[in-house]
């Protein structure tokens, strides 16, 4: 199976890098930002990898802008920003075949109905990725963990099983990428949703890393349970079923949080302290939106997703501290 991965950033590289060096796949890349497809056209067609900060070393790839793009996979990986996909999408539009499934596991929602314009149900396979990874600069990706680390859970639109599916899986277990099936479409993107509402947008807030968020001691029960509340509430009024329940989602933020990933900078805070936008309109905002919509209140969902906003805005007056650059000394 042939794939092509749209987006070079950290998620986009460790997938595709992992699936060809691990899995020994054929592996094209399409970068729509084009800052970064010059920084890797610059390095000869090259991006740096490393773990944990360490053993950085160069690795060849194939990589186009969508409109130079010829090739013809079996699978498209969509991770990229929430707010890039419909443009990018456009782009490519020429380049799609009748056939061809498109995944994405990217962060937020919104997504799906965007690649439902391009792909039919039966070529949507939507996912979720527990896999903590650095863009410490364009081309320059840093997998944190050990090596099989982290885990993803893949669904197919139709909720039925699939032969690209069954591939899928193998080839993604072939690349530690510890795949697993759900026959749970929304519950399985959610999963991801609802988690990232409490991790990525407060440790955003706060300029800190996951596992320091516990350093509250009232910090599970006091600002991870309402928002998870809020969440589920939504979600079971528009008819929606998660994976897990209320009570195993905050276990879930715990384990990361004190085991997993506590060192962890989540991939808002990424862009965050880059100063980019960030994509928590995709996140608490479309909880907040989907209560809104299915007659139930999510007030702390609307009002985390301001005071993101609001962090943003405040870069002009107080200009976050990068801790991801190799320069800081600091915890």
């Amino acid at each position: 199976m042939k794939y092509t991965v749209v987006g070079a950033g950290a998620m986009g590289l460790r997938y595709g890098l992992l699936l060809q060096e691990k899995a020994g796949k054929d592996v094209d890349f399409v970068e729509p930002t084009a800052a970064s497809l010059e920084k890797i056209h610059a390095q000869g067609d090259k991006v740096f990898q490393s773990r944990d900060h360490k053993d950085r070393h160069e690795v060849p790839v194939k990589i186009y802008s969508p409109e130079e793009y010829e090739g013809e996979p079996d699978v498209w990986i969509f991770f990229m920003k929430q707010m890039q996909l419909a443009d990018t999408l456009k782009r490519l539009a020429p380049k799609f075949k009748k056939g061809q499934t498109a995944l994405g596991a990217m962060n937020g929602m919104g997504h799906i109905e965007k690649l439902e314009k391009y792909f039919d149900d039966e070529h949507i396979i939507g996912g979720t990725a527990m896999i903590a990874t650095i863009l410490n600069d364009y081309g320059d990706v840093d997998f944190m963990g050990k090596e099989g680390a982290g885990a993803s859970v893949y669904a197919n639109k139709t909720e039925k099983p699939s032969a690209v599916m069954d591939q899928v899986q193998k080839d993604f277990k072939e690349a530690n990428l510890n795949p697993s099936y759900s026959d749970n479409f929304m519950g399985t993107l959610l999963t991801k949703v609802f988690f990232n509402a409490v991790e990525n947008s407060i440790a955003t807030m706060f300029q800190s890393r996951m596992g320091q968020l516990m350093a509250y001691d009232n910090f599970l029960e006091g600002v991870a349970r309402p928002l998870i509340n809020e969440a589920y509430d939504a979600a079971e009024a528009a008819g929606y079923h998660l994976n897990e329940t209320r009570d195993e989602m905050v276990k879930q933020v715990d384990y990361v949080s004190t085991v997993a990933n506590p060192l962890h900078f989540p991939s808002m805070y990424q862009d965050f302290v880059k100063g980019r936008p960030t994509e928590v309109d995709y996140i608490n905002g479309w909880i907040a939106d989907l209560a809104d919509k299915n007659g139930v209140a999510a007030p702390n969902q609307r009002l985390v997703t301001n005071f993101v906003h609001l962090a943003e805005a405040m870069r002009q007056f107080n200009p976050p501290i990068n801790k991801l650059s190799p320069d800081y000394q600091g915890n």
